[in-house]
């Protein structure tokens, strides 16, 4: 098999920007909820788009729009302060990229949050495609996500693979038909056990890059 499309998942795989969401409900839902959420309870949130995940989840229903502008803005805000770039996976991603392959993204996050952390982490332009939790009906696991990418791109779902660091999104590739690869390369992830099996687990980016030599 070769591959020549690969796709990834963006917090907790990309970037390590998943403290920083928890950070940011947390505090939303303290501020406009007087409650208290762990870091497990948000993960049980997941799916739809962080503005999604407010208009389900906030008590407080006449908040709710004015609570999703203060989510993103003190995601932006605090977004150079609590996620780091890291080298190791921007190098990864302009190698893939210099060697020829379509890369992608497919997050349950909002295009809005999405562009900030591809600004802030200076990874714009590096991807072919990018569909958000905006663009979907059906979010992961479900492969909706998935397929808008290969079909965007005009791949072929047995040269692709699907990156991601949790159970919907390696239940997503299966559903997708595209080969799935679960990554602990970074310190926080959804699922620290995978429910569901991945084709291959990597825990690093050589580790990665010595799986597509075999590819």
């Amino acid at each position: 098999m070769t591959i020549k499309t690969v796709l990834f998942d963006f917090d907790g795989t990309i970037a390590d920007t998943l403290p920083l969401c928890f950070h940011s409900f947390r505090r939303l839902f303290r501020h406009y909820d007087g409650r208290h959420v762990t870091d497990e309870e948000v993960v049980s949130m997941f799916g739809p788009s962080e503005a999604g995940i407010i208009r389900i989840n906030l008590a407080k229903r006449d908040g709710v729009e004015q609570a999703i502008e203060d989510f993103y803005a003190y995601y932006e805000e605090h977004h150079t302060e609590m996620v780091k770039p890291n080298r190791e996976i921007a190098d990864l991603l302009e190698q893939l990229k210099a060697n020829g392959m379509k890369l992608g993204i497919v997050t349950g996050k909002a295009r809005r949050s999405l562009d900030i952390s591809l600004k802030h982490l200076q990874l714009e332009g590096l991807f072919d495609v990018t569909v958000t939790g905006d663009d979907v009906e059906e979010p992961k696991p479900a492969p909706e996500g998935v397929l808008k990418a290969l079909s965007a791109l005009g791949a072929d779902k047995g040269e692709a693979l699907f990156v991601g660091d949790s159970d919907a999104d390696i239940a997503a590739g299966r559903s997708a038909g595209v080969t799935v690869i679960g990554v602990r390369w970074l310190d926080v992830v959804q699922s620290p056990v995978f429910a569901v099996e991945p084709d291959a687990t990597v825990a690093s980016a050589d580790e990665f890059r010595r799986y597509m030599e075999t590819r």
